[in-house]
């Protein structure tokens, strides 16, 4: 693979160009440490949260912070939401215990292509979306085969870049309880201090940095698959020069 260039001055470039993204699902855990790290890095001249509900924030960096609420049902209806951004990032995502097969199918699949949709139509050129390690729309697993799906539907609209992050368990604090889950983040916490779990797991901090630098390093792929390894290659690129890891391609 070809050698990156140094991610401070890639950073730098992609300011010049004055750069306008939108996040789905910044309510989630994902999203949220998404949302902090692009705040942070100050690479978009405008950055806007889509969602069913608007959001607080007390701290200053979020004061910019444009909200546009939509109706996820009628999303037809608020395709003005998805006008006009460069980068897409998708975080949407929710459990069966907590909606059902049906609210699952709606928010992991449904809800996800149709924002896809109207954001392509709107004229977003790179679409990132974050799905799951073992995501396959041949899979006997049905949250698998419903992400599996989305990314199949994804990858047919054609954007001029679309990179999809295939993350383990992702290692965060949520909000709502999941216990199972809650469960392996422990495990998978304390056992990350004795030895290398990177194919098991993943900080959210490092998958929300990955989303991130995966949009300053150029790449003339129009469809990125990121494995859980990969996700820790690129969040982990800071100051320093390297390479870029193994992905599948298109």
């Amino acid at each position: 693979m070809a050698e990156l260039e140094n991610i401070q001055n890639l950073r730098e470039n992609f300011k010049k160009q004055n750069k306008s993204c939108f996040i789905l699902g910044a309510s989630g855990a994902t999203g949220k440490e998404l949302l902090k790290e692009i705040l942070k890095q100050q690479l978009f001249s405008n950055v806007t949260i889509i969602g069913r509900r608007k959001l607080t924030f007390d701290e200053v960096a979020y004061q910019n912070v444009n909200q546009q609420v939509v109706d996820f049902e009628k999303l037809d209806e608020y395709s003005a939401a998805f006008q006009g951004h460069d980068i897409g990032f998708c975080c949407l995502g929710t459990t069966k215990a907590k909606g059902g097969a049906d609210g699952l199918v709606r928010v992991d699949r449904d809800y996800v292509c149709m924002s896809a949709e109207l954001a392509k139509t709107g004229g977003c050129k790179h679409f990132l979306l974050v799905s799951s390690s073992g995501a396959d729309k041949h899979s006997i697993f049905f949250i698998l085969k419903i992400k599996g799906e989305a990314e199949v539907k994804i990858e047919e609209l054609n954007f001029d870049r679309c990179t999809i992050f295939k993350p383990a368990v992702i290692l965060c604090d949520r909000e709502e309880s999941r216990p199972l889950e809650w469960c392996a983040r422990k495990i998978l916490g304390c056992l990350s201090h004795v030895m290398s779990i990177t194919a098991l797991s993943v900080p959210v901090s490092t998958l929300a940095r990955a989303m991130v630098n995966n949009v300053v390093i150029q790449s003339d792929k129009k469809v990125e698959l990121l494995e859980n390894k990969d996700i820790h290659m690129i969040g982990n690129q800071h100051e320093t020069k390297t390479k870029m890891g193994p992905k599948k391609t298109f």
